[in-house]
C-alpha cells in the first residue's frame, strides 16, 4: 500500500471537524436533562404516591401517582411542535440551550415542593404542571440533540453518531439511579420520604449549569448552515410534515412504540413488580437497574455502529422479534425471587432494548428530508410516546391488577408492541446518506463560488 493510499485512509477514518465535540455535547446534554426525568420516573414508582398522592388504597395512590408520570409523555407533542418549528427555522444551538433550562428549573422546582401534608392538593396540582414542564422541555430537547452530532458526523456512520443521544437516558438513569441508591441506602426509610429524595432532584442545578457552559460554546450543525445559506428553510415545517411526510411519520412514529414500552418495564414497574410481587427490596431492583443501564452505555453505540455496516431495519426488527420471545422468559426466570436473577433478567432486557434504541435516532431521523429533520423527528418522537411510554405504566400496573398479579397479560402487551414496531421497520426507508453529501457539496461550491 502506499503511503498516499494509507494518508487517504487514515482520513477516511478521521472524524469530521467538530463531530467529537457535538457528539459529546449531545450526550452531555441529553444524559442531565434525562437525569431530571429519571428521578422523576423513579419517584413516581416509590416515593410520589406515599407523599403527593395519599390514599387508603394503595393501589389506588400508584394509579395517580402514574397518571403524573404519563403527563411528561403526553406534553412531549407540544414541545416537539413549538421546537421543532423553530429547530428547522431558526437553527439547532440555541433551542437546545433553552429545553435544558426548561427542563432543570421544572425539576428543581419539583425538588422544593412541599408535599401534600402541608398544602393539600395544591401539592400534585403544581407536581403536575412541573411534570408538565419537564415533558414539553424534553419533547422539544431530543430532536436537536440527535442532529447535533448527527449532523456533525459522516452521514455514512449516522447510525453510531446518532447514537450520542441515544446514551443519554441510560447515563441520565445511571446517574439518578445511583443518586437515589446512595440515599435510600444511607437514610432512613422517614427520613428519605420526608426530604432525601428531594436532593436529587435540587442537585440537579449543578448538572444544568455544566450542561449549559457546553452547549454555548457549539457552532450551528454544517447541514442547517447549508439549509440556511441556500434559503430553504421551511416557513411551516410543521404543516409540510403531515402533508408531504405522513409515510415518513408513521414510520418513524411506529419504531418508537416497542423500545419506549420496554424501557418503562425494565426502569419503572419493574420495581413495582420486584417489591410488591416478590418480596424484593427497592436497593435491589435499583442495583439490577444500575448495572442494566452501565451495560447500555456499551451496547447502545456499539448497536448504532452496527447498523452502519448492516441493514438498519433489519437489525432493529429482529431485536423487537427477540423482544417479544424474551419477555415470559424473564418473568419465568426471576419468579423464584433471587436477586441475581433479577440483575440479569434486566440486564439482557436493557440490551434488547439497547439494540433497538441504539440506532432508533438514525432511523428516524432519515425517514425525513433535512429541511423538515427537526419537526419530522421531533413529531415522530413525541406522539410515539403518547402510545408507547406515556401509558406503558399504567396498562402494567392495570394488567398486572386484572390477572391478580400475574404476568401474562404484560407478556401480551409486549408482543403487541413488538409487532406494531416491526410495521414501522416496514413502512421505514433505508440510509440516503448522499442527500447530506449533496447539500453540503453544493454549499462549498457556493461558498468557492462567491
Amino acid at each position: 500500500m502506499t503511503s498516499a493510499n494509507k494518508a487517504a485512509k487514515a482520513a477516511a477514518r478521521k472524524p469530521p471537524p467538530g463531530a467529537l465535540k457535538a457528539y459529546v455535547a449531545s450526550l452531555t446534554g441529553t444524559s442531565l436533562e434525562y437525569y431530571d426525568f429519571a428521578i422523576y420516573s423513579v419517584a413516581s414508582a416509590l416515593v410520589f404516591p406515599k407523599i403527593f398522592f395519599p390514599s387508603d388504597d394503595e393501589f389506588v395512590g400508584l394509579l395517580l401517582s402514574f397518571s403524573a408520570f404519563a403527563v411528561g409523555y403526553l406534553a412531549r407533542p407540544i414541545g416537539g411542535i413549538v421546537f421543532g418549528r423553530l429547530g428547522d427555522n431558526v437553527g439547532r444551538k440555541y433551542v437546545l440551550v433553552f429545553t435544558l433550562v426548561l427542563i432543570g428549573v421544572a425539576t428543581v422546582l419539583i425538588g422544593a415542593l412541599p408535599d401534600y401534608s402541608a398544602i393539600g392538593i395544591w401539592a400534585p396540582i403544581v407536581l403536575v404542571l412541573l411534570r408538565l414542564a419537564q415533558g414539553i422541555g424534553v419533547g422539544g430537547e431530543w430532536g436537536g440533540a440527535v442532529l447535533l452530532s448527527s449532523e456533525f458526523g459522516d452521514p455514512n456512520k449516522r447510525g453510531f453518531w446518532s447514537s450520542a443521544a441515544q446514551i443519554g437516558p441510560p447515563a441520565g438513569n445511571l446517574m439518578a439511579n445511583g443518586v437515589l441508591a446512595v440515599l435510600a441506602a444511607s437514610l432512613s426509610t422517614e427520613a428519605f420520604l420526608s426530604w432525601g429524595w428531594r436532593v436529587a432532584f435540587l442537585a440537579s442545578a449543578l448538572l444544568v449549569v455544566f450542561g449549559l457552559i457546553i452547549r454555548l460554546k457549539l457552532e450551528e450543525t454544517p447541514v442547517f448552515k447549508a439549509i440556511a445559506a441556500h434559503g430553504n428553510q421551511p416557513k411551516a415545517p410543521i404543516k409540510e410534515v403531515f402533508t408531504t411526510q405522513p409515510r415518513a411519520l408513521i414510520a418513524a412514529a411506529l419504531s418508537r412504540v416497542c423500545p419506549d414500552v420496554l424501557y418503562a418495564l425494565f426502569t419503572v414497574f419493574v420495581a413495582v413488580y420486584a417489591t410488591k410481587e416478590l418480596g424484593m427490596t427497592t436497593g435491589n431492583v435499583l442495583a439490577a437497574i444500575l448495572i442494566g443501564s452501565a451495560f447500555q452505555l456499551f451496547l447502545i453505540p456499539l448497536a448504532g455502529a452496527l447498523t452502519d455496516r448492516f441493514n438498519r431495519r433489519w437489525v432493529y426488527g429482529i431485536a423487537a422479534a427477540a423482544t417479544a420471545v424474551y419477555i415470559p422468559l424473564f418473568f419465568l426466570m426471576i419468579a423464584g425471587k433471587s436477586v441475581v436473577m433479577l440483575i440479569i433478567g434486566v440486564v439482557i432486557g436493557l440490551a434488547l432494548h439497547a439494540f433497538m434504541y441504539g440506532p432508533q435516532a438514525a432511523f428516524i431521523t432519515e425517514q425525513f428530508p433535512a429541511r423538515l429533520r427537526y419537526a419530522g423527528s421531533s413529531l415522530a418522537y413525541t406522539l410515539a410516546g403518547v402510545i408507547g411510554g406515556a401509558v406503558a405504566p399504567l396498562i402494567f400496573t392495570a394488567l398486572y391488577g386484572a390477572a391478580s398479579g400475574g404476568w401474562y397479560l404484560i407478556a401480551g402487551y409486549i408482543l403487541l408492541t413488538a409487532i406494531i414496531t416491526i410495521v414501522g421497520m416496514r413502512l421505514g426507508r433505508d440510509p440516503q446518506p448522499e442527500e447530506d453529501l449533496r447539500l453540503l457539496h453544493s454549499d462549498d461550491v457556493q461558498e468557492s463560488r462567491a
